[in-house]
């Protein structure tokens, strides 16, 4: 079963990064401009003085002090019991970075404010790769099922409202947003399918010797010198 899940992270990144793609070359022929322009003027509609501030904050975010805060409480909170994922969770951060300015860079889309590089909207994709991350960790951890239901959907809505925010402000098109999400969503399951990947391989027959009653040992369990224990 862990194969057939391992194949599907990565069927589904290789189809949001195909996506991804496809909305970069439809920005630069310029064939999302009807729907952008409607997007636009649908969200104008919802504009009031009083929403300005919440949404202003709520994009902060995906910004970069915001993410940074973000990780470090991530760090903090990991670091007790998984220190693998609280090294790991600020360099794969580090590669979102990375991989908006390349994105952005090579499609060099302005925004509807005319302000440079708005394909894709470089929020949006950051937020849904550490929050797609924290869904994942809290996902297969060991707690209530109800909590792991909570911490999905709080995800999800923390994305979403960045996302609309960013076109509340009127910095992104609709199609960087979305670019935005199926960058990110490519850049988490293969993530997500990297560190599958690398479990199975530490589990296989004959790589780390299984541990008394079935459980399998995880590797570090054996150390040099410390014999296997022996079925009774």
């Amino acid at each position: 079963m862990s194969g057939i899940r391992r194949r599907a992270l990565l069927a589904g990144a290789t189809v949001a990064f195909g996506g991804f793609l496809g909305l970069a070359d439809g920005t630069v022929q310029h064939s999302w401009l009807g729907v952008d322009q409607a997007a636009r003027g649908a969200v104008g509609l919802a504009r009031l003085p009083q929403f300005d501030t919440p949404m202003e904050t709520l994009s902060l975010l995906g910004d970069r002090v915001g993410l940074i805060s973000l990780i470090a409480v991530a760090v903090l909170v990991l670091w007790p019991s998984r220190r693998r994922w609280a090294v790991g969770m600020p360099v794969v951060m580090a590669g979102t970075g990375g991989l908006q300015l390349i994105a952005k860079w090579a499609v060099d889309r302005p925004r509807p404010n005319l302000a440079a590089w708005g394909y894709p909207s470089g929020h949006v994709l950051s937020l849904v790769v550490f929050f797609g991350l924290i869904a994942y960790l809290v996902g297969t951890s060991r707690i209530d099922r109800r909590w792991r239901w909570l911490a999905a959907g709080a995800s999800a809505g923390t994305v979403l409202g960045v996302a609309f925010s960013r076109l509340y402000l009127d910095v992104h098109w609709l199609s960087d947003v979305i670019g935005g999400f199926a960058l990110g969503l490519a850049y988490l399951l293969l993530t997500i399918w990297l560190v599958e990947s690398s479990r199975g391989r530490a589990r296989r027959p004959g790589v780390v010797p299984p541990a008394a009653g079935g459980v399998i040992a995880e590797p570090g369990d054996l150390l040099p010198g410390r014999q296997a224990p022996t079925p009774a």
